[in-house]
């Protein structure tokens, strides 16, 4: 006879279940994929330990042909999965990333940083700025990882991420700007498909409850702070929250995408970012008849590779400011 499942504590649903007995079964974005030589893109990866206190690393990409001292803008990329899923590993983001890296020929140090709820929130922000500091511990050419060294010009980095990955993205930004970070210059920040959120329901979250509800309880679980969905984490504009004009950059790009629960959480972000005084470039793309991170699924369809373009122009156009 078969031992009997623990009893379930809460479904958060479809990302996991937690047990009474504290064990968590992930139900998507177990799946992980080494890194290594992508003849498709022609892309090289390799995973870098960066903390080994927690066991934060970041996976490295970088055209497999680019020669020796060869400086290439880089992208620090933060993955989505509401902070409580998904590796760098996941084949979705380490194809997603293999596809950004070939199209706008950078280097990338994708972060992978601890999960909720076995790490709760802030763990995902302090992980992810450990991964810069140990990044700008390259920037004078000395550090410890030789594809830095040689390969990126640190007048050039860009943050990037998608869903709760751009939320970081904003974050680090902002704590750039109070919290100086030595060697590394941001040019900009890419957010697709941004993870920001609030109590009092906007847009289409007003009449599409079901999902409003979900996304609630996503926030609820990793962070279960008594601020709720207006937690400055998630809520860039609750009281109290840093303002916008402190963003450590002087370029950002919004990608919302139309289908998307969380698209006019974007839109907010765009437009407050246009108001604030901040003082930089600003740029939208939304992507029409598209739900939330499609090019994750299908990251070489018509839809997805023009987004990927877009960011690929955006990251190699030479600032104006």
């Amino acid at each position: 006879m078969g031992s009997m499942k623990p009893e379930v504590s809460q479904e958060v649903l479809p990302y996991l279940i937690e047990y009474k007995d504290g064990t968590v079964e992930r139900l998507v974005g177990t799946q992980v994929t080494p890194p290594g030589s992508d003849p498709q893109t022609g892309v090289v990866s390799k995973d870098v330990l960066v903390v080994p206190e927690t066991g934060v690393s970041v996976r490295l990409y970088r055209p497999i042909d680019t020669p020796k001292d060869k400086k290439l803008p880089l992208v620090v990329y933060f993955h989505g999965g509401a902070f409580c899923i998904a590796t760098v590993g996941e084949p979705l983001y380490h194809n997603s990333l293999n596809v950004l890296v070939a199209n706008s020929n950078v280097v990338a140090a994708s972060v992978d940083f601890r999960n909720s709820p076995e790490f709760p929130l802030p763990a995902a922000y302090e992980d992810s700025w450990a991964a810069l500091e140990w990044v700008a511990s390259h920037a004078a050419g000395g550090g410890p990882e030789v594809w830095l060294n040689e390969n990126v010009d640190f007048e050039k980095v860009y943050l990037a991420g998608d869903s709760a990955g751009a939320n970081i993205s904003h974050h680090m930004a902002i704590r750039a700007r109070s919290t100086r970070i030595d060697g590394l210059k941001f040019h900009g920040i890419l957010m697709i498909q941004p993870y920001f959120w609030g109590e009092k329901p906007i847009g289409s979250e007003v009449t599409d409850t079901v999902r409003k509800g979900m996304v609630d309880i996503w926030w609820r679980y990793v962070c279960p702070s008594d601020k709720g969905c207006d937690d400055p984490l998630i809520n860039p504009f609750a009281d109290g929250s840093p303002c916008l004009s402190g963003l450590a950059c002087d370029r950002v790009i919004v990608c919302v995408a139309e289908k998307d629960i969380l698209r006019d959480r974007g839109v907010l972000y765009y437009d407050a970012l246009v108001k604030s005084g901040w003082g930089g470039k600003v740029e939208f793309l939304e992507v029409e008849g598209e739900d939330h991170v499609f090019h994750l699924f299908n990251p070489t369809c018509e839809k997805a590779m023009n987004m990927i373009k877009r960011l690929a122009c955006f990251i190699n156009e030479q600032s104006e400011i």
